[in-house]
């Protein structure tokens, strides 16, 4: 999974929609009994994939969108469990769905292991610090509707909305500008964290770069044309 997420990062998409296979879960985590043994040492590898793993260890990193430059934006569509590694994957979305029987949790700590996938860093910047904090130290679980008190998902739906939900928000993304919106993600994401006006520098920045694009001129003349836009991404 981790080496199919990396290419997937790769591949040229206006907007990506994470989610499970079934409705049981959106990611319980990391394989206990394959994934952490594998990357311990205390199992050699098995297949290609494990020996990719081993040969490339960014993929880990890269997979939960860690030292990659991703400036897709990407919604988590999400059923069930997500546990572990896969609430911290879903951490690396910038738009998240869940279903009313969503359950989360950060349970690294249960296992004596750490929240390494980029939690530890994001989660206090998404939702308050005591509660990222009581997530990751505690390790108990919490319902959609508390994920969803504390912003961590967006929307909580029945299950049988979650997908379509998901992919109608992907579908109006993917008309806009495709350069403003990756802008628009490359921005928050350098200045995030950083004193305002060096975030401002970023934004004025960026603001300059699209003017000179084909598709600033052409979004307004649409609008003044009363017509859809015909976007080019250049």
């Amino acid at each position: 999974l981790l080496c199919r997420l990396v290419d997937a990062w790769h591949d040229s998409l206006r907007a990506a929609i994470l989610t499970g296979a079934g409705d049981l879960a959106f990611s319980a985590g990391a394989d206990l009994g394959r994934l952490t043994p594998l990357m311990s040492g205390a199992r050699p590898p098995e297949d290609e994939w494990d020996r990719r793993l081993l040969a490339h260890p960014e993929i880990s990193q890269q997979a939960t969108l860690r030292g990659i430059d991703m400036h897709k934006p990407v919604i988590s569509a999400i059923k069930g469990f997500c546990l572990a590694g896969g609430c911290e994957l879903m951490q690396a979305t910038d738009i998240r769905i869940a279903s009313e029987d969503a359950t989360f949790a950060l349970t690294e700590v249960k296992r004596s292991l750490l929240p390494y996938a980029g939690s530890m860093v994001r989660l206090p910047q998404q939702v308050p610090f005591c509660k990222a904090m009581e997530i990751m130290l505690v390790g108990d679980s919490f319902d959609a509707q508390e994920a969803y008190r504390i912003g961590l998902v967006n929307y909580v739906l029945p299950s049988d909305q979650v997908l379509a939900k998901a992919e109608a928000l992907a579908r109006k993304i993917a008309e806009n500008g495709p350069i403003a919106v990756r802008m628009i993600k490359e921005v928050v994401l350098s200045a995030l964290g950083r004193p305002l006006e060096e975030g401002f520098d970023i934004e004025r920045a960026a603001a300059q770069k699209i003017l000179t694009t084909d598709d600033a001129r052409e979004g307004p003349l649409a609008f003044m044309e009363k017509r859809r836009p015909r976007y080019s991404g250049k």
